[in-house]
């Protein structure tokens, strides 16, 4: 495999983050919404994994304040197995972080194991259940948090992210 470019996302990575997404996603977003996100949403912020000028995966955010509602991580099926995903999120857990952010939110399906895995593996913490979130077939999405304690470490244990949250006004 080629070297893995991490990037900020661009106007003209539109059609293949819209087409990523339909190959992963069950209710995809459309192509007009990654346009809005990447030209009009002030507070959306998007990173693209590109593989010999190819872009193989994306991640993005809603930057609010200190927290960042993460909206999609995928990579094309084809780029699989090759550790895309966490390159990805890693930047963009590290560029954030170092601009100020405190805390991550995102919904994911409770039979996506992989991506919850991998969450895990950026110490998001599973804090609860939003019921039939997902519009295709009703599943619950889990509400997972990655928040980062006041000596800068993450907070792995549920309840301490839970009092941290409420102190920060955030539950």
């Amino acid at each position: 495999m080629s070297d893995l470019t991490v990037r900020a996302a661009e106007p003209g990575d539109v059609h293949s983050i819209a087409e990523i997404d339909k190959a992963c996603f069950s209710a995809p977003w459309s192509e007009e919404s990654f346009r809005v996100e990447l030209e009009e949403n002030t507070v959306a912020f998007y990173l693209v994994g590109e593989i010999d000028g190819e872009v193989a995966g994306y991640a993005g955010l809603w930057w609010v304040g200190d927290e960042g509602h993460i909206t999609n991580v995928a990579v094309h099926p084809k780029y699989r197995g090759k550790h895309i995903a966490t390159c990805i999120l890693d930047c963009l857990i590290d560029y954030c972080e170092n601009e100020g952010m405190r805390s991550f939110t995102l919904e994911v399906r409770p039979s996506n194991d992989k991506a919850i895995e991998l969450y895990q593996k950026f110490a998001f913490v599973d804090v609860g259940r939003r019921p039939g979130y997902y519009e295709d077939n009703h599943e619950d999405a889990i509400i997972m948090w990655r928040v980062i304690d006041d000596s800068g470490m993450p907070v792995l244990d549920r309840v301490k992210l839970q009092e941290i949250m409420i102190q920060r006004g955030k539950e």
